[in-house]
């Protein structure tokens, strides 16, 4: 990657994401077992992923990103695995890159509000606004049913989402947003305006998303933004974001 970083998000699996082999049944995936939780009830396979992270680390820039952190003992256990994962490669004389970043994934409406615990530990954060969607809604989006009910414009949603990066601007702390909002064309002026200047997203994306930017006046979107973070009436965010995107 010639220096640009690289973030690697640690084993993100359960909910939407099955492991090939397992046969576990879970009543409700999406609140169970999953990513760190699942990295954590599973140390030496944890161990295993974050020593190749590490050593992957000596050949360039890289980063670990958390998935699904809702608690500070999460943090703590995982940066706790970290340095033994670095004691056993210094011990085997391996190198890696000392001063490794270590990130956390904002999709649990717990971490969105109580974001300064999470600052206190980590180095940047990316909102994970597919799984933040789904849990402050109590919306499953790979539910027929109730798939509808999934939206991203959502007043509680855009709250969480413009709160988490004001805080973490306001603290010196790099923020992104991946998932769905991110690559979303009609949502790219919407979320420069609410701060935000790092974007993750599938490469198919970017090329628009990188013209719907260099187009936009960031003086301009700042202040819609605002009235869409004071509006309740969904007809009247749509007019906005229509406004916003002229």
């Amino acid at each position: 990657m010639q220096g640009r970083p690289v973030v690697l998000r640690t084993l993100d699996v359960g909910a939407d994401k099955a492991v090939n082999g397992d046969g576990n049944s879970i009543t409700n995936p999406a609140m169970g077992l999953r990513a760190i939780r699942f990295c954590l009830a599973e140390p030496q396979m944890f161990l295993t992923q974050l020593r190749a992270i590490l050593r992957a680390s000596h050949h360039g820039k890289v980063k670990i990103l958390l998935p699904m952190v809702a608690h500070a003992h999460e943090i703590d256990q995982t940066l706790a695995l970290i340095g033994q994962a670095k004691q056993q490669l210094d011990d085997r004389g391996q190198p890696f890159d000392r001063a490794i970043e270590v990130g956390g994934m904002i999709e649990i409406p717990a971490a969105a509000l109580a974001l300064p615990i999470f600052m206190r530990r980590l180095h940047f954060l990316s909102i994970g606004t597919n799984d933040l969607i789904q849990y402050t809604l109590a919306i499953d989006r790979t539910d027929d049913a109730v798939a509808h009910l999934y939206d991203p414009l959502h007043p509680a949603v855009l709250t969480l989402v413009a709160n988490t990066i004001q805080t973490a601007t306001r603290g010196g702390m790099p923020v992104a947003v991946c998932g769905e909002m991110a690559g979303d064309l009609q949502l790219t002026r919407l979320l420069l305006g609410l701060g935000l200047r790092n974007f993750s997203m599938h490469p198919s994306q970017l090329l628009a998303i990188k013209e719907r930017i260099l187009s936009t006046h960031l003086g301009e979107v700042q202040a819609l933004a605002q009235r869409v973070l004071r509006t309740t009436d969904t007809l009247k965010t749509r007019e906005l974001l229509t406004e916003l995107n002229a």
